[in-house]
């Protein structure tokens, strides 16, 4: 029986990891919507035309290490602005959600655009200090040359940009159920997480 989670919320609030553990727990499958914005970035980088790169996108563009890193997230962020280029995603994401075992999604506007009739919505945030101290730590255990002022500039930013554009915005939906991390464990939140989903499937 479809069964769709959408999870939306701004960078290094948590929602990934909570996403990954929500479907790991229930058996459904997961799709980081995020990284269908930083795989285009990535063509972009190279080169390629960003609605050529959004059209043509294939699974496999997906399972590169490298779409994790500062530039590809910023590049991320500037095509996600680009009307066609979102239009090119939105089929990708709506087909991905209608599986029969059960999706979560993850992303800035899978409850209020690509899933609005989602069986649970849930909006994961944090401050953006504490947001941007984690993504500084995660950088520099990966050995990238990144500053704790730098790392913040950058989530700031990229808020500003997610948040402001004109289709799409990030933004909570109206019946999403607000989960703050700033002040909770990863287990913490996993639980609450799990706690929303199963009140509605009880």
């Amino acid at each position: 029986m479809e069964f769709t989670v959408a999870i939306d919320g701004p960078a290094a609030a948590g929602k990934g990891t909570i996403s990954k553990a929500v479907a790991a727990h229930f058996g459904f499958a997961h799709l980081d919507t995020g990284l269908l914005y930083r795989a285009v970035g990535a063509k972009v980088l190279d080169g390629v035309e960003p609605i050529e790169a959004a059209r043509n996108l294939t699974p496999s563009d997906l399972e590169s290490e490298a779409l994790r890193t500062s530039d590809i997230a910023q590049a991320a962020s500037k095509v996600a602005v680009i009307s066609e280029v979102r239009a090119a995603l939105v089929a990708f994401q709506r087909t991905f959600a209608q599986q029969d075992t059960g999706a979560v999604l993850d992303g800035r506007d899978i409850g209020t655009v690509i899933c609005p009739d989602a069986a649970v919505k849930l909006y994961v945030t944090a401050s953006p200090e504490c947001r941007a101290e984690r993504r500084y730590l995660e950088l520099s255990a990966k050995g990238h040359d990144v500053t704790r002022d730098g790392v913040l500039a950058d989530v700031k930013a990229r808020d500003a940009r997610d948040s402001g554009r004109a289709e799409a915005p990030m933004r909570p939906a109206e019946d999403a159920i607000l989960i703050d991390t700033s002040d909770m464990t990863i287990e913490e939140a996993v639980a609450r997480a799990i706690e929303a989903i199963e009140a509605v499937r009880a």
